[in-house]
């Protein structure tokens, strides 16, 4: 390991490697984040910033307004105006590793934006064998307000564009020339999937699925937000509907339990797999 980045192994193969203080332009609104991660056999299931999302950076935490501010990176959406360049990107800055081990870490960060502290975050991350063609990605990330003031999270979708409540867990996943096929364990395609409070969601590409739980607990359950046709990524939505208050030293909690398998798991498999992930 070094200050850079570290590499997360399950049964001594490296399966992710996490960069914690990349150099990106503001715009990019810079973040430590997982790339390249693989299956249990080499095949990488992450991109890091494709040509068609410069700002979509592996697997990480990115919420595009924190009171404003954007922790995405890119445009931001304007109610009445659209995807707009903005001077208002911040940043996550790594603090320190309250442990590090190779199957996992738990790390703290510390949200800034002009130059104030806006969030701290615990991050803990941890890499688990499920058989021997699949793994489990256990994300779990801790903001906490640490202003005097109400802070509140929103999305495109709170201020004014339908369909686009990004912002919170998200993973970009591999490219391919034909998209993945989601489904969930009720439904199948898009737009069954996307904007639902399913148990959880898989993506399944060509020799690899991707299937996300949503392991937070039941009553802060967020809807997915999933694209495959435009770009392939899946991710929650911390403010789908409304923006999500944070009081003054309140801390938001999510937990998203990740199963990276070989090969084209069916809904059974799927289901089996995030069964054993979550299990206590």
């Amino acid at each position: 390991m070094t200050n850079e980045s570290l590499v997360l192994r399950v049964a001594g193969r490296p399966v992710g490697r996490y960069v914690t203080r990349p150099e990106l332009a503001p715009r990019l609104s810079p973040r430590p984040y997982l790339h390249p991660v693989t299956t249990l056999a080499g095949t990488t299931v992450t991109e890091l910033s494709p040509a068609d999302h410069l700002h979509h950076l592996g697997v990480g935490v990115a919420v595009p307004d924190v009171e404003g501010h954007n922790f995405w990176g890119g445009r931001t959406y304007v109610r009445d105006r659209g995807p707009t360049e903005l001077d208002n990107h911040g940043a996550q800055r790594h603090s320190a590793f309250q442990l590090s081990d190779p199957d996992g870490f738990v790390e703290e960060l510390r949200w800034i934006a002009a130059g104030t502290e806006l969030l701290r975050e615990r991050r803990t991350v941890a890499a688990t064998e499920l058989t021997d063609s699949a793994w489990a990605l256990d994300f779990t990330f801790s903001l906490t307000n640490t202003t005097s003031a109400l802070l509140s999270i929103g999305s495109p979708a709170t201020n004014g564009r339908p369909g686009a409540a990004y912002g919170g867990f998200f993973w970009r996943a591999r490219k391919e020339d034909d998209p993945p096929a989601v489904f969930t364990a009720d439904g199948e395609g898009e737009a069954a999937a996307h904007g639902a409070r399913a148990g959880w969601v898989a993506l399944a590409g060509t020799g690899w699925t991707l299937v996300f739980a949503g392991a937070t607990d039941r009553t802060r359950r967020d809807p997915w937000f999933v694209r495959t046709t435009e770009y392939p990524g899946v991710g929650s939505s911390l403010a789908h509907e409304e923006r999500l208050p944070v009081r003054a030293g309140e801390t938001v909690v999510r937990r998203v339990v990740t199963v990276v398998a070989d090969g084209r798991l069916d809904r059974g498999g799927a289901a089996a797999l995030v069964r054993k992930a979550v299990s206590p």
